[in-house]
């Protein structure tokens, strides 16, 4: 068996684990990208970066869009499933119209997506002149340059939660519906009490998929904004970009890199927990 796993492990020690190992050595490390010179620092970039406002701020604007996008995704998803769950006909169609969004690749979906929103000549902006409504500023202003980068990604990403949501609903026991149903139970009651309950683990695993994809958020955001304006959108992944390779500073980067790494597992984990102990009382 272990010769039919080599390959597997090959590929995966060489784009896995070799730039992980790589990243967390150069990590302890003051390195500069093209110096021949390397000094060891220990943990003085972590305690750097831990100590610098611009992290905490890099850091607060990357849970807002997250949490964001991805609560909004989970819920505009989860109605998208259950549309199709209760269709009879036309859902192969809708599902691949849903679907296109996903498959275009995230730096085309940005540019586009710079031409809808870029002001005053942008589509949306001139949808919005010809109603007599003035737009705001839609990448201009911090504010709403979260929204817009919200949106973007929800769009983007949505209907993948959305099929695999709607492939969960597939695979319910209809009896429990159709018991519910008997008793009197509320189309509400038994989305509360008979769904939402039965598909809890797969909802978890979703958002956890979402969550760890979202915190790597990097093409729409450099795209769209750039960080901007100033450094109101800028998130942890632009910012370790822009240590990498403008200021050149590998180790701080790699530092970054694995701090966002433990962030991101500390909040995979600790939400897997809370899950499973508070069981089917979750919802």
């Amino acid at each position: 068996m272990w010769l039919f796993m080599l390959p597997s492990v090959v590929v995966m020690l060489l784009v896995l684990f070799y730039p992980f190992a790589s990243a967390v050595y150069y990590s302890f490390f003051d390195y500069y990208l093209g110096s021949n010179e390397t000094h060891f620092v220990g943990l003085d970039n972590y305690v750097g970066l831990l100590s610098e406002q611009r992290f905490w701020d890099d850091l607060l604007t990357t849970l807002i869009i997250v949490i964001a996008s991805v609560s909004l995704q989970l819920l505009v998803g989860f109605a998208m499933a259950l549309a199709l769950y209760a269709l009879t006909s036309g859902v192969k169609l809708i599902s691949l119209l849903n679907f296109l969004p996903h498959v275009v690749t995230p730096v085309v979906a940005g540019i586009f997506l710079k031409w809808m929103f870029v002001g005053r000549w942008g589509l949306l902006d001139a949808t919005l002149i010809s109603m007599n409504v003035f737009p705001p500023d839609w990448l201009g202003d911090p504010v709403w340059a979260k929204i817009s980068l919200i949106l973007a990604d929800t769009w983007k990403f949505m209907p993948f939660l959305m099929l695999v949501l709607y492939a969960g609903l597939q695979s319910l026991d209809t009896s429990l519906l159709e018991a519910g149903q008997i008793d009197g139970a509320t189309a509400w009651q038994r989305l509360r009490f008979i769904i939402l309950p039965t598909m809890k683990p797969l909802i978890v695993f979703v958002v956890a998929i979402r969550l760890m994809d979202a915190f790597r958020f990097f093409d729409l955001v450099y795209v769209l904004t750039n960080g901007g304006p100033g450094t109101a959108t800028e998130t942890i992944t632009l910012y370790t970009y822009q240590l990498a390779f403008r200021m050149l500073e590998i180790g701080r980067a790699s530092a970054l890199g694995v701090i966002t790494l433990a962030i991101v597992a500390g909040m995979i984990v600790t939400m897997i927990v809370v899950s499973q102990r508070r069981g089917r009382e979750a919802f």
